[in-house]
C-alpha cells in the first residue's frame, strides 16, 4: 500500500491573556539578577537586543487590575532575601505548571479544531508536547476530559525536547495518521517558560530568562479531508550534530529546570545547517532556492540572523519569524506553530520549511507544501 498524503488540517494559537513589556521585565530581572551597576546595564543590553516587545505569562493572571504589571511576577518571585536566595523551589513551579497549562492548551486545540472542521468525536489520536512542566495523570488526560475527546484514543506525550518539540510532535503524528485511514490526530504544544526564571546573574541563564515566554499552539494532522486549507506535511527531518551536547542543555534543578545556552550556538549552526539542509531537499527534488517561505525557530536573533547566513536567505525570509518573536518572545516549542499560523493567514502557496534547534545540538525539520 502507497504512504497516505498527511495534511495540516487546522491550526490554533493561545497565549496568556496578559503580558510584559519588555521594560517591565528588564526591571523584573535586574531587580533578581543583578548585584552591580554594570550587571543591571548588562542585562538591559541583553534584553534590548533580543528584539523582544512584549511576552505573555501565566503569573500575569494573579495580578490585581489596580496593581503594576509587574504584580503578578512579585508574588510569585519575590526578591531575593539573601545572596543564596535562588526564589520558588521545583516543586512550587510544578504545581504551578498542573494548574495553568490545560487552559492555554484547550484555547489552542479548540480553535484548531474549529478551522479543521473537525468534531471532538472524529479525533482518533493525541500528542502533547511540554518541556516546562511534569505531572501524571498529564496535559493529555486533562485534555480529553476538558474537550470531551474519547477516552479510547491512542495518547502519546513528548517531554524534554525543547524548543523543536514541535516537529518531533508532527512527525509522531504523521506516523499514527498512517495507520489509520480516518485518522484525526490532535497535536498539542503548552509551554510555560516563565515558570523557569532564574535568580542570580549567571550569563547563560539571564539569557534564558530574556528570551522566554508562555504560549500554546494545536495542530490537527491527517488524511486529505475537504477543506480548501489543507497543507500537505511531506516530510520531517531530524539531524543530532556531533560534538556539541553542551551547546544547549535544559536540565532540572532545585529551583525550576535551568538552561544553559553558549554562544557558540550560532557559529555551529552556520557550520552545519547549510549542507544538512541541502541533501534533505535533495531528497525531494528541490533546492534551497526552491523554497518559497521558512518558519525558523527564533531562538533569538542571533539564531535567526546565523540562519539566514547559512542558507544565503534574505531577512524577508525569517519576518515572520522575527514579529512572533518582537510580540510573544521565544515560547519554546509551540512557536513555530505561531509562525506558521501567522503565514497561513496570509496565504501563502507553494513549499515551506519549518524549522527548530534544540538541546544536543540537534536540527529539526519539516516540509510543507502549502
Amino acid at each position: 500500500m502507497s504512504p497516505r498524503h498527511i495534511h495540516l488540517l487546522g491550526l490554533g494559537v493561545a497565549a496568556p491573556p496578559a503580558s510584559l513589556d519588555q521594560e517591565t521585565a528588564i526591571a523584573l530581572a535586574q531587580d533578581r539578577c543583578a548585584n552591580t551597576s554594570r550587571q543591571r546595564a548588562w542585562i538591559r543590553r541583553l534584553y534590548r537586543h533580543t528584539g523582544i516587545q512584549q511576552r505573555g505569562s501565566v503569573l500575569l493572571g494573579e495580578m490585581p487590575a489596580s496593581n503594576s504589571p509587574m504584580a503578578g511576577f512579585e508574588a510569585f518571585y519575590p526578591p531575593a532575601t539573601t545572596a543564596e536566595d535562588r526564589g520558588p523551589g521545583t516543586a512550587m513551579r510544578l504545581a504551578r505548571y498542573e494548574a495553568e497549562a490545560i487552559g492555554l492548551g484547550e484555547s489552542a486545540c479548540r480553535r484548531a479544531l474549529e478551522e479543521a472542521g473537525t468534531a471532538v468525536d472524529e479525533i482518533t489520536h493525541l500528542v502533547t508536547v511540554s518541556c516546562t512542566g511534569m505531572v501524571a495523570p498529564g496535559l493529555d488526560a486533562a485534555l480529553i476530559q476538558r474537550l470531551g475527546l474519547p477516552r479510547d484514543l491512542g495518547r502519546l506525550s513528548l517531554g524534554f525536547m525543547g524548543c523543536h518539540g514541535a516537529l518531533n510532535g508532527l512527525r509522531a503524528a504523521s506516523g499514527l495518521a498512517q495507520d489509520h485511514p480516518r485518522a484525526r490526530v490532535l497535536v498539542c504544544c503548552v509551554e510555560l517558560c516563565s515558570l523557569h526564571f532564574q535568580y542570580g546573574f549567571d550569563t547563560q541563564k539571564v539569557l534564558a530568562n530574556g528570551l522566554f515566554a508562555d504560549g500554546a499552539a494545536a495542530t490537527v494532522i491527517g488524511p486529505a479531508g475537504e477543506q480548501a486549507r489543507e497543507w500537505r506535511l511531506v516530510d520531517t527531518q531530524s539531524h543530532l550534530s556531533e560534538g556539541t551536547g553542551e551547546a544547549m542543555t535544559w536540565r532540572i534543578g532545585d529551583h525550576g529546570f535551568e538552561m544553559t545556552l553558549s554562544s557558540e550556538v550560532p557559529r555551529q549552526i552556520r557550520s552545519s545547517l547549510h549542507q544538512w539542509t541541502e541533501q534533505w531537499l535533495a531528497s525531494h527534488d528541490l533546492t534551497i532556492a526552491d523554497i518559497r517561505h521558512w518558519a525558523i525557530h527564533p531562538g533569538g536573533p542571533d539564531i535567526l540572523r546565523a540562519a539566514r547566513e547559512a542558507l544565503s536567505l534574505p531577512d524577508s525570509a525569517t519576518e515572520a519569524s522575527s514579529q512572533v518573536l518582537a510580540e510573544h518572545g521565544n515560547m519554546s516549542s509551540p512557536t513555530v506553530l505561531f509562525i506558521l499560523e501567522r503565514l497561513r493567514r496570509d496565504t501563502i502557496e507553494g513549499p515551506c520549511v519549518v524549522m527548530g534547534f534544540g538541546p544536543g545540538l540537534s536540527l529539526e525539520a519539516a516540509l510543507i507544501d502549502c
